[in-house]
């Protein structure tokens, strides 16, 4: 069967999940992809963004000639501050996140796993350097965990799959994957596909992802512009 589709770039991705995060929010952005969310946030939202340095309330990436250095994200890009932001030290950042405080946290990763469980550390590779991070902490305080990531690998291989080969850094806490191709909801009946980019045929998604997919009668495109699922209406459809 062919399909005809177009993969979405990176921004995309991080733009459709910044309408996605509801009003109200407190978010950790992790390391990568996830910190382009911060473009992308409707400035009339109220969402405060977290960064595990110690900083609450970051905006966009800086303008040039506007940067500070000491006002960064966790992939250590200089970005803003937005009004009423706060700035306090690692230790009570660590409070936010290990006390519950994070509505959502969304992250990075190299595989996530049917059941959601979540590999985003290390490769377990020889040549790989571990980044551990607050990860770990995140993946257990934080209420709500939505990874953002292409769905495969350069060579092809899958990311989602039925059981993560990496060494995981938490069991069962991924709620939600926003890839290249499309949004998965993590749920006790399997991976639900929530959303498709046009065109892309249900036999492909299954074909480019190891764990086996569940189907809605009502999935939606996936596309910037499309309707928005905000938390809360991840178990509104249903399944076929």
């Amino acid at each position: 069967m062919t399909s005809s589709y177009t993969p979405l770039t990176r921004s995309q991705i991080a733009a459709i999940a910044a309408i996605d995060i509801p009003d109200g929010s407190y978010v950790n952005l992790g390391i990568g992809m996830p910190t382009l969310i911060a473009d992308y946030i409707p400035v009339n939202r109220d969402i405060l963004l977290h960064s595990e340095q110690g900083l609450l309330g970051l905006g966009p990436k800086a303008a040039p000639g506007e940067e500070d250095e000491d006002v960064l994200n966790a992939s250590k890009e200089m970005v803003t501050l937005v009004k009423g932001a706060s700035i306090f030290n690692h230790a009570d950042s660590f409070l936010i996140v290990r006390g519950g405080h994070l509505q959502l946290a969304c992250l990075g990763a190299y595989q996530v796993g049917a059941n959601g469980d979540l590999a985003n550390w290390t490769t377990g590779a020889s040549d790989d350097i571990p980044g551990v991070g607050g990860a770990m902490d995140l993946a257990a305080g934080a209420r709500n965990i939505w990874v953002l990531m292409e769905h495969n690998q350069k060579d092809g291989t899958p990311r989602v799959v039925r059981k993560c080969s990496y060494p995981i850094t938490a069991a069962r806490c991924v709620d939600r994957i926003y890839t290249n191709l499309a949004v998965l909801l993590v749920t006790p009946k399997g991976l639900v596909v929530q959303r498709m980019v046009p065109g892309l045929d249900r036999e492909v998604l299954q074909g480019l992802t190891e764990a086996p997919l569940v189907w809605i009668d009502n999935c939606g495109d996936y596309a910037v512009g499309a309707a928005s699922y905000p938390l809360g209406s991840d178990l509104t459809a249903r399944l076929i």
